[in-house]
């Protein structure tokens, strides 16, 4: 199969001027800008879908799929409630839980947190934070005579200088009223054992109890904060939501965990798409490499574009020629930039040799999750630019006029 002579000629004009120098200089510098791009750009979006991953991963691990609340403020009917709504399609498992502000001390240390208290039978089937517990067991949760039980996150466990089996002071904020004012509620917990859910935010402030000490602590009576629900399938749970809104009617409200972090996923989602945005900027650079190149070859081959067209060369024809040759750069380039980046994200991967300081950020290295998607668009659109720079230089030399060139041959 025999290819048009504008191939020939566009690869011919890869070739240096200087005999035995193989490809030109400005050739290889345009078909590295264009690889530098690809690269940065594949590079970077994968390291930034890797901390998406990451952290819906530690969201999901610390918290349930969906949580049932109340207008009303408690769940006092917790248990006719959790009936329906195991019974709906999509719904694995279930469990009430109370949530309270609090504060813990120990000594002359004191750290406001969050505590979680939860039926440790059934909450293990629901998140999976008690499940990979660094120290300690979920048993040590159920409600026994003598001290209860507390379990607590790594940083909140160093914060206060705390080992497990020591026993501290849980103080409330809402207490009884007595002759000089509100005198807070304060009981003892002893330390069972301590988690790593590996984001600080719920490490260092995070703790979970047993479910009726919790209510007999906060003064519920019995009643319950919410109802957490775990799915069959993560996203799906806005429809199983929604079942479970129809199920129950008012005064209950269903949310996902989607709904629950809508703006830390919004802004991650966003910061993508900026940087994407700015990334492609460094291809847009390279696109002018293959202008100027392309522009120079153009001058430089003056006199042969003047010959082939008094051989019979259309416009087309010549124009086609220059636009092979930088779409061919364009490729060449893309290419080796997809190769480039797929090659520096598996080491990235693999070797986490690029380390974060834990206690600024959720964690110590940078995550990378290689997106099919990414891979599609970014060179798609490499390609693409590359082949709009080659328009205006190719139109060039299709208009040359060959007279000019050969008037003083």
């Amino acid at each position: 199969m025999n290819l048009p002579y504008q191939f020939f000629i566009a690869f011919r004009y890869f070739r240096s001027k200087k005999k035995h120098s193989g490809i030109s200089i400005n050739t290889v510098i345009s078909i590295a800008g264009v690889a530098l791009g690809v690269m940065t750009l594949l590079t970077v979006l994968s390291v930034m879908s890797g901390f998406r991953e990451d952290l819906q991963d530690k969201i999901l691990k610390t918290n349930a799929h969906v949580v049932v609340q109340s207008y009303e403020g408690n769940i006092r009917d917790f248990e006719t409630a959790k009936k329906k709504i195991d019974k709906i399609d999509g719904v694995i498992a279930s469990s009430p839980v109370v949530y309270g502000q609090v504060m813990l001390r120990f000594g002359s240390r004191a750290s406001g947190v969050v505590i979680r208290g939860v039926d440790p039978d059934i909450e293990k089937d629901t998140t999976d934070i008690l499940n990979k517990l660094k120290s300690g067991s979920v048993d040590s949760l159920k409600k026994s005579e003598g001290v209860p039980g507390i379990i607590i996150g790594r940083e909140l466990l160093r914060n206060l200088g705390l080992f497990v089996g020591d026993e501290i002071e849980m103080v409330s904020p809402i207490g009884e009223l007595g002759p000089l004012g509100m005198i807070p509620k304060m009981k003892k917990f002893r330390i069972a054992g301590f988690f790593e859910a590996g984001m600080f935010e719920y490490d260092s402030s995070l703790a979970f109890i047993n479910l009726g000490v919790a209510q007999d602590f906060l003064g519920l009576r019995g009643a319950v904060t919410a109802i957490e629900i775990r799915t069959d399938n993560l996203y799906n749970a806005g429809i199983t939501a929604g079942k479970i809104d129809s199920a129950l009617g008012l005064p209950y409200i269903a949310r996902d965990w989607m709904q629950m972090n809508r703006n830390l996923f919004s802004a991650l989602k966003l910061e993508k798409i900026v940087m994407f945005i700015i990334l492609t900027l460094i291809i847009l650079v390279a696109s002018f490499n293959i202008i100027s190149n392309l522009i120079m070859i153009v001058i430089e081959k003056a006199r042969e574009i003047a010959i082939m067209k008094t051989m019979g060369a259309t416009s087309k024809g010549v124009m086609s020629i220059f636009m092979i040759h930088g779409l061919i750069i364009g490729i060449t380039g893309t290419a080796a930039g997809v190769i480039g980046g797929y090659t520096l994200c598996e080491l990235l991967k693999k070797y986490k040799f690029i380390n974060l300081p834990p206690d600024v950020y959720y964690l110590s290295y940078l995550p990378v999750r290689m997106s099919l998607f990414d891979y599609i668009i970014v060179p798609a659109a490499a390609v693409l630019i590359s082949f709009l720079a080659t328009v205006y230089p190719s139109w060039q030399a299709a208009k040359l006029d060959p007279v000019e060139p050969l008037r003083y041959e």
